[in-house]
């Protein structure tokens, strides 16, 4: 993406000064959303959009104890040390190019990708995108291009500092599933057959960490295969994940509607991270990512879909550009960041197909009934 308004590094600087979670545990998720505003074609609305979110922000915590290279081990997880470890970020992004850093530290970080309840991971495949977008030079003094080609990506600026954010909260609230075994029986052939064969934790009365503590078993998807997938084939399979996940949303997005979301986005954020990262860790992503898919669901979906006929009307828009744009201009008014964000996902499968995806579309239109709308 090239914002060419500055609205997004206007938007980014803004919320820099907050930190990553509010009460505690509750997830900032501004950045995110202002980004898929500004994607979408709704910069203008990004700054009242922001006032109305600012009782939701809390100051960055204090600093705890510096993260260094040497100590990083011992500081993961560590929840008292946003701060430490989003200035940690920031130093390894001002010295390196961010691709490098990025490379780096996601297979460190992937294991706990349901950390945060899977908000981390979201909130860095959003600014991926923005820096895979950024087609802007960097500039030196007096706006003169200043370094070599690809300058850019390791010049700091707004849209670098916030992946420093969004992986120094990963890294704070990095939390790996508990050990999960095989369910029994063949292993589904399709994302969609292994959503719907993900058992339900036995007591969905607590919050998220308690809900993934009880896991004990996830279907084995996808079905193994002699050797390694390939990065394209890992990416094909992520994205027919991602895809299922939306459809998934659709019917069951009733029982959890806001927690729900991320089952579709949490994926969605590791499809669009993997243009940025070696080959060699596309399948590992793939595995992330349905685990996480999986766990959300296996923590919130409901016993049964909707029944037939409840789903709501997709727009009959000429195209499925005009259709796409329509929900999500719905999206927008409505306000809440989950269904923002839940929509711009759905905007991404519904792009996959040729002739749009309306299941999906009408996923997003659900999140929109099923949300209470901001204030």
């Amino acid at each position: 993406m090239d914002d060419t308004s500055g609205t997004l590094d206007e938007a980014l600087e803004r919320l820099h000064a907050a930190g990553p979670e509010r009460g505690g545990w509750l997830s900032n998720h501004a950045p995110m959303a202002v980004e898929a505003l500004v994607r979408h074609g709704q910069g203008p609305s990004v700054h009242r959009w922001l006032d109305l979110y600012a009782d939701k922000l809390e100051d960055m915590p204090s600093p705890y104890a510096t993260v260094t290279d040497r100590n990083w081990p011992d500081a993961l997880g560590d929840p008292r040390r946003i701060a430490d470890w989003t200035a940690y970020f920031t130093r390894e992004l001002a010295d390196h190019p961010w691709r490098e850093v990025l490379a780096q530290w996601w297979p460190r970080l992937l294991p706990g990708i349901a950390g945060g309840a899977t908000h981390p991971v979201i909130r860095v495949g959003h600014a991926v995108r923005t820096l895979l977008g950024d087609t802007r030079p960097a500039t030196g003094a007096g706006g003169a291009p200043a370094g070599p080609p690809g300058a850019a990506e390791s010049a700091p600026g707004p849209r670098t500092h916030e992946l420093a954010h969004a992986l120094g909260y990963w890294a704070a609230r990095h939390a790996p599933l508990p050990p999960l075994d095989r369910l029994p029986g063949p292993a589904p052939h399709t994302a969609a057959d292994a959503l719907a064969a993900v058992p339900r934790v036995a007591d969905q009365s607590g919050g998220i960490r308690a809900r993934l503590a009880q896991l004990t078993t996830f279907p084995v998807w996808p079905a193994p295969a002699p050797g390694a997938l390939g990065p394209d084939e890992a990416r094909a399979l992520l994205a027919e994940l991602v895809r299922a996940a939306a459809h998934r949303y659709a019917t069951h997005g009733h029982g959890e509607p806001v927690m729900m979301v991320h089952a579709v986005t949490a994926p969605n954020a590791v499809l669009r991270t993997l243009p940025a990262l070696p080959h060699e860790l596309w399948a590992p992503s793939l595995d992330a990512a349905w685990a996480a898919s999986a766990a959300v669901l296996a923590a919130y979906a409901p016993p049964t879909p909707l029944p037939p006929g409840r789903l709501p009307s997709v727009p009959a828009g000429a195209t499925p550009a005009e259709r796409a744009e329509e929900v999500f201009a719905r999206a927008a008014a409505h306000g809440d960041e989950h269904a923002i964000k839940l929509t711009d996902t759905v905007l991404d499968v519904a792009a996959m197909q040729q002739a749009g995806d309306d299941l999906a579309l009408a996923a997003a239109l659900q999140g929109c009934a099923l949300i209470e709308p901001i204030a």
